[in-house]
């Protein structure tokens, strides 16, 4: 399968030709990231203990001035590969979201084959395995967050779904010209982040700049627009990042010729924190 026909975009890996212009798209800035697919390379690629012939690019980490609530990863298992002791810290949630590939997933003692479109939710000492089950690399997103536990809500269930099971929801007035495929009730306030898709039909846009609490990490899975960050517009594509601080102010005109789609990554549903790292009272 080419590249072009995959239904979700991966990394590139391999290095550039020599002769490459030196004129990506990369950007820090004070209030969003850049991180364009053709600077997920081999050499920034990273290897985790207790993962066995993977590699993973880490597009965002908690850090000052960049990530605060969450990491993303995304990982290429070579077949065989895996791990039998994914997740070192017991007190994370994440989720998996598959994008080429065949896995297995072992979860809380049953088994669950995975292919693209694949979607796992993964709470706080979830007993969980992964393996290439298939031939060809198997490439998913990891989203690992700490969970945040409030009074008198359980941590939610495990469970594995897939995008095609799942009916995207028009957003209001937009004729389903944008509309999001939702993984996790908005309401379910065990949940304390949500791993959604964001969907644009050609000329689709979000109309006014948003400005809310909520971080955001998106990956483009699928077409091209031009997104506003802050104050300036960026044309983005399949395989390119984008992290958003809080309060970034963000648009996107999707333009064509085909589908605009991103995996969104948010905090949601918790009170603001007022004293420890990050705020002004001492912990």
């Amino acid at each position: 399968m080419t590249e072009e026909n995959r239904p979700y975009a991966s990394p590139p890996g391999g290095l550039p030709p020599q002769s490459a212009l030196h004129t990506g798209r990369a950007v820090l800035t004070e209030a969003y990231a850049v991180i364009p697919a053709g600077v997920m390379r081999d050499i920034v690629a990273s290897f985790l203990p207790g993962w066995q012939r993977t590699r993973a690019w880490i597009i965002a980490r908690p850090l000052s001035g960049f990530a605060e609530t969450f990491s993303h990863y995304i990982m290429d298992i070579a077949p065989g590969g895996g791990s039998d002791t994914p997740e070192p810290d017991p007190g994370a949630e994440g989720v998996l979201f598959v994008t080429d590939g065949a896995g297995r997933l072992r979860l809380d003692g049953g088994t669950h084959d995975l292919s693209p479109g694949s979607y796992a939710y993964l709470p706080p000492g979830a007993d969980w395995q992964l393996q290439n089950s298939g031939a060809e690399p198997l490439r998913l997103h990891w989203i690992r967050k700490l969970y945040e536990s409030a009074p008198g809500l359980a941590p939610p269930p495990a469970f594995v779904t897939d995008e095609a099971a799942t009916a995207p929801v028009a957003m209001p007035d937009t004729e389903g010209r944008w509309s999001t495929t939702r993984f996790v009730e908005p309401d379910d306030l065990r949940h304390d982040m949500h791993v959604n898709i964001v969907n644009f039909e050609p000329g689709g846009v979000i109309p006014f700049e948003e400005t809310h609490v909520m971080e955001h990490g998106l990956y483009v899975l699928e077409g091209k627009a031009v997104y506003r960050l802050n104050r300036d517009w960026v044309e983005v594509g399949p395989g390119d990042y984008m992290w958003l601080r809080a309060f970034c102010p963000q648009a996107c005109y999707a333009g064509g010729p085909g589908r605009f789609r991103y995996l969104l990554y948010k905090d949601v549903n918790r009170h603001v924190r007022l004293r420890g790292p990050g705020a002004f009272g001492p912990g």
